[in-house]
């Protein structure tokens, strides 16, 4: 009588016990593509840290450049969608969105990540389009709170692109102090409520 208990088969994918989670994964990964950038930093690299199969990597973000779009806009997503931004003094609202954004670029960091070329590019302009662009119309509320967002938004992303990923002489020479005395008074204005036009229809963009 053969009294061997045969071991049960690994199975690829979710290890047993408890199961991995997205925000896991891009704990792992952020470290991996700080240390060797996004060209040389493998899906199999950042599965390996995570624990997991590198399936379940691809299940969850799609490919390396949807991981590392979710790596930069959770950091994103931590400075300038809080509560501690969007949640305070609507009055103001500029002073914080101007210093969260400083405040985050000047992170060596986080600047090493933008660094990464067009895949850092695009993945903070879907952050821009989407989530706070998004937050913003909510936190703003009433009927021109799209228009007003919108605008917002863009004073936004130029400072983000002409002082830190593409880097004009004159933005860039600005201390974070020059650049919020600078842009606060135009983001409040874009942030202000626009006044009626006419009786019947009010101001578009």
């Amino acid at each position: 009588m053969n009294n061997r208990v045969t071991a049960p088969a690994r199975t690829r994918g979710r290890p047993r016990g408890k199961p991995p989670t997205r925000e896991s994964i891009i704990s792992a990964a952020r470290p991996l593509f700080l240390e060797n950038g996004y060209r040389r930093t493998t899906l199999r690299a950042v599965a390996a840290a995570a624990g997991v199969d590198a399936a379940l990597i691809a299940y969850h973000f799609g490919s390396k450049k949807g991981l590392f779009a979710h790596v930069m806009q959770v950091q994103c997503a931590e400075a300038l969608t809080t509560g501690a931004v969007l949640d305070a003094d609507p009055a103001t609202l500029a002073d914080r969105l101007i210093d969260a954004v400083t405040d985050l670029w000047e992170d060596p960091d986080f600047r090493r990540l933008t660094d990464q070329g067009d895949e850092a590019a695009q993945a903070i302009g879907e952050y821009l389009e989407t989530e706070l662009l998004t937050r913003l119309v909510e936190f703003l509320g009433g009927r021109d709170a799209t228009a007003r967002a919108t605008a917002a938004v863009t004073i936004l992303g130029g400072l983000i692109y002409t002082r830190y990923i593409n880097p004009l002489p004159t933005p860039a020479a600005l201390t974070p102090s020059q650049a919020r005395h600078a842009l606060v008074p135009a983001l409040r204005a874009a942030l202000a409520p626009r006044p009626l036009v006419g009786r019947n229809h009010p101001a578009a963009f």
